[in-house]
């Protein structure tokens, strides 16, 4: 799998996790030279705290278009460790 934004690859892996229609890449599956982090964050009722990451490709910003979960709850262990995008970010492979 990989996922792309203003067409560069900003992260790939073999082994996502999907929760939800979403792709959960490993953390150290992500090109770290894009990603800022963002004092965003936000709750689910059954997987916790989520806090974003800004994606950067060639100067431009989308804001908040990562997500993981620092300390997910016993529900959502599976996406530990793990990131997945939104807001334009395109998910293909598989």
């Amino acid at each position: 799998m990989q996922a792309i934004w203003n067409g560069t690859v900003i992260a790939e892996s073999d082994d996502t996790v999907v929760v939800e229609g979403n792709h959960y890449f490993p953390r150290e599956s992500i090109v770290d030279a894009h990603f800022s982090s963002s004092e965003n964050r936000s709750v689910c009722h059954w997987k916790g705290t989520a806090s974003y990451f800004h994606v950067e490709v060639d100067g431009a910003r989308n804001p908040n278009a990562a997500w993981f979960y620092p300390t997910p709850s016993e529900a959502a262990s599976e996406i530990a460790g793990h990131v997945a995008f939104w807001r334009g970010v395109e998910v293909v492979g598989g």
